[in-house]
């Protein structure tokens, strides 16, 4: 009797609207489970790694199906908690399982037939590899980057992917995700006694020979005493050739000699890439009364609830409170996700958990290349090291097995929510149905709660826990309102500040203390005019101006990222008189350099924080006092602790408020709430200083009050009136095609066959505020749902909506792209 043909499901990283089966070679069977990756075609000449979602007997009727080419591992990659919490992302948020795949993996862990292979130089071969990893060797070193395509037919075979997986685990080759990084080799060269003179006889001989070469005698000697003795020589032991070079001024042609001679060998040892602390980990402090007061609350809520909002204002000490409770969950051996919105918080944070954590904390974001992801996935998997890993967004994607506690540190912010590419899920909302799967507890701090947070507690959702007195009784800073409308009126503007701002810098500088500038704006101007004919520069893919960059002489857009050199006359008209119009950060970093040239300033945004270590160099020359002046947007507003800081100035807060958004007025009180929270630390009341043209607006007297309570009321009633969310879910649907005439006719015909089903739920279609990017015309629908409503089953009508659309062949180049709970 045959055994049964077996047939696996496979979740390829490509957005396909369900999975591909493919038929598994008898020889490939054994420990084929959910989770493998396995190495497959798909059409004509692609080759992807995808994941084992199922191990079935179904075959297919549809079409024939393929064999997969090989399995990669023999142990699952993903384990089935993430293969489950992938589903619900898919069906909620209304993407395929091939998108969360190819967000929720690092990109070493992903390999496809287009992928780039390069050569690592440094590659020293220390197992023997069979004949064709040599040959491709052979082959990279000369032409030093192939794709997989290209190797494939090199070899004369199907897939080389497997044999490539070997080859990275060698470290001998690295993918082109690797470029964006500086390479930093996973080896470290290492020196040991040669086998021959592994005994004590042969290491007798070896002191008589070099007894006429001092130098050479003195790294023999290093070596016995670093290792702990002769025992150990004998038995192989290593040390790291640059701490045998240190010992001995660099004695390098010494140490060359006996690599000759053959006394000593030099190693490639496997080194791991991410730091290791080897500091002693410290205590936790001691609560105030009121911090253990909200600890007690907390414990106590938990008893009864998943999820906890802790609303705390800034500088109450949550980050403590985080810290006996993430040691909490250690001693019961349960594993802890810390969320934060932004990498530059990471810097901070990171130092303060190693102190009492040490190398159980495992960090994960962006700036980590792309094998440094990979260690940090592996060790999860593996159950190795780390219990409590700190990181963005992604992190919610990362193989835990025992997750006890989640917390989402500063929940408020829009920067938990992926924009783009799918899934554009919200980490907040998955962090909590990661922690649901996980049976975990959900903690989410913050200052200035989201609207809907605060409102699923008020119903009882959530349970809420409040800490309304600063550590220590630091005061609340005053702040200070500045009018420039009046003050322009009057001219006593000093380019773009008052005489009060101005004033208050002033005096902080005096007394040696620090100021923190903040315009939510990057760039030097938001764009230039002609004085003559009013020709403004525009972006030539979208409708938008561009940002003038005066450092790189450039004109950006902040859409699409196309730049132009700065024109010296105006493209119209010919004249000269070109102007900037508006300020970014960069224009007041040099404006303050002018007035205050004594001081030391430095700006923080996305232009000066594009390298790996740039935020920390920031954040840690600003803490140790080497800049009196630092200037930012946005990242500086998010929970950073600096203790010498005496002002804040806030140098716009109409553009927070004047933006066509129903979240405008919650934004902006939060943005303005959290920046001023950065001033007054430690026994000192600080001041903020907020200028705009609008000091009786009502958010501004918010702030002022620091009344969350009574902005938390107005928003409130206004979004109930105007059914928007936390009482209706959103959904938006963005069309987009190369012509405008094209993407109307689609978005008309989707919008009346959506109203066909849900009626007035269905707004638009309509332009969105920039209605071109990237040469591609946007138009959008936005659909209102009563809470309860199925998301799988609006998600089936709205796609038989939609493919009925891509159907048609004059709409078939017609991207629509689905965002639920958008920001």
């Amino acid at each position: 009797m045959t055994d049964p043909e077996i047939f696996v499901d496979v979740i390829l990283p490509i957005p396909l609207p369900r999975l591909f089966t493919y038929c598994v070679p008898p020889d490939m069977v054994e420990n084929l489970e959910p989770g493998i990756r396995v190495v497959v075609p798909f059409g004509k000449k692609k080759q992807y790694s995808g994941i084992v979602f199922s191990v079935h007997q179904n075959k297919p009727t549809d079409y024939e199906t393929k064999p997969i080419l090989s399995v990669l591992e023999s142990s699952p990659i993903v384990n089935t908690s993430q293969l489950d919490f992938w589903q619900w992302m898919a069906e909620y948020y209304q993407c395929t399982l091939g998108e969360v795949y190819k967000a929720a993996l690092p990109s070493g862990l992903k390999l496809e037939s287009e992928t780039r292979v390069y050569y690592n130089p440094d590659y020293i071969q220390l197992d023997d590899l069979p004949e064709k990893a040599i040959k491709v060797l052979s082959l990279l070193s000369e032409k030093k980057v192939c794709s997989i395509q290209e190797i494939n037919t090199f070899l004369n075979q199907k897939s080389s992917v497997a044999l490539l997986h070997k080859l990275m685990e060698e470290n001998a080759v690295f993918v082109s995700e690797r470029l964006k990084e500086s390479y930093k080799a996973k080896t470290e060269n290492y020196l040991r006694i040669a086998e021959n003179y592994r005994s004590e006889q042969k290491l007798h001989e070896a002191f008589d020979l070099l007894e006429k070469a001092p130098r050479q005698l003195n790294l023999l000697m290093t070596l016995i005493q670093k290792t702990g003795g002769a025992g150990n020589v004998l038995k192989g032991t290593g040390i790291a050739r640059k701490d045998l070079l240190d010992e001995n001024n660099s004695a390098t042609s010494a140490l060359n000699e006996l690599i000759k001679k053959e006394i000593f060998e030099q190693y490639a040892l496997e080194v791991g890439r991410l730091e290791q602390t080897t500091e002693a980990v410290q205590q936790k402090s001691t609560f105030s009364p009121a911090q253990q007061t909200a600890y007690d609350a907390i414990e106590k809520a938990f008893e009864d609830q998943i999820v906890v909002l802790f609303h705390g204002v800034t500088s109450s000490g949550k980050t403590e409170i985080y810290i006996h409770l993430i040691e909490k969950h250690l001693n019961r051996g349960e594993q802890v996700l810390y969320l934060l919105p932004e990498i530059a918080l990471t810097t901070q944070i990171t130092t303060r958990l190693k102190r009492h954590f040490g190398n159980k904390l495992g960090i994960y974001h962006s700036k980590f290349s792309s094998e440094e992801r990979v260690e940090v996935y592996r060790d999860l998997l593996e159950n190795q090291n780390y219990q409590v890993i700190l990181g963005v967004r992604s992190s919610i994607f990362l193989p835990f097995h025992n997750l006890g506690l989640v917390i989402v540190d500063e929940e408020h912010e829009h920067s938990f929510k992926q924009f783009d590419p799918a899934p554009r899920y919200h980490a907040r909302d998955a962090g909590i149905m990661l922690a649901h799967k996980h049976g975990a507890k959900v903690l989410l701090g913050t200052a200035t709660p989201s609207i809907e947070s605060y409102y699923n507690a008020r119903k009882g959702k959530y349970a809420l826990v409040e800490l309304n007195t600063r550590h220590e009784d630091i005061q609340l800073p005053r702040i200070l309102i500045t009018d420039t409308r009046e003050a322009r009126r009057k001219k006593q503007m000093k380019s773009h500040f008052t005489p009060l701002m101005l004033e208050h810098v002033q005096e902080s500088l005096q007394n040696k203390q620090q100021v923190i500038l903040f315009q939510n704006r990057r760039g030097f101007s938001p764009f230039l005019e002609c004085n003559v004919c009013s020709w403004v520069p525009k972006c030539n893919f979208c409708d938008v101006s561009m940002t003038y960059h005066k450092k790189m002489n450039q004109l950006v857009c902040h859409y699409c990222g196309h730049t132009v050199t700065t024109p010296s006359t105006c493209n119209a008209c010919g004249s000269p008189a070109l102007s900037t119009h508006g300020f970014g950060t960069e224009k007041i970093e040099e404006e303050i350099q002018l007035m205050f040239p004594d001081a030391r300033v430095s700006r923080m945004d996305l232009d000066t924080t594009r390298s790996k270590k740039s935020y920390q160099k920031i954040i840690s020359d600003f803490e140790d006092g080497r800049v009196d002046i630092l200037i930012g947007t946005q990242m500086i507003t998010k929970g950073l602790d600096f203790d010498n800081v005496s002002v804040v100035g806030i140098l716009n807060a109409d553009n927070m408020l004047n933006i066509p958004d129903f979240r405008a007025f919650e934004r902006g009180f939060q943005m303005m709430a959290q920046v001023s929270g950065r001033a007054g630390r430690k026994h000192k009341q600080g001041t903020v200083v907020l200028q705009t043209s609008s000091p009786e607006h009502p958010i501004i007297g918010y702030v002022v009050e620091n009344d969350y309570q009574t902005m938390y009321r107005t928003q409130i009633e206004e979004r109930q009136l105007y059914k928007y969310p936390p009482f209706y879910r959103l959904i938006n649907l963005t069309l987009k095609h190369k012509s405008k005439g094209v993407v109307e006719k689609a978005a008309d015909e989707l919008a009346g066959r959506l109203r066909a089903i849900f009626g007035e739920r269905v707004l638009g279609p309509q332009e969105p505020p920039v209605a071109r990017v990237q040469n591609q015309y946007l138009t959008r629908i936005i659909l209102k749902f009563e809470k309860g409503h199925s998301p799988s089953y609006v998600k089936q009508l709205m796609n038989d909506a939609t493919n009925a659309i891509l159907s048609r062949p004059q709409w078939k180049y017609v991207t629509i792209l689905t965002d639920v709970d958008p920001l």
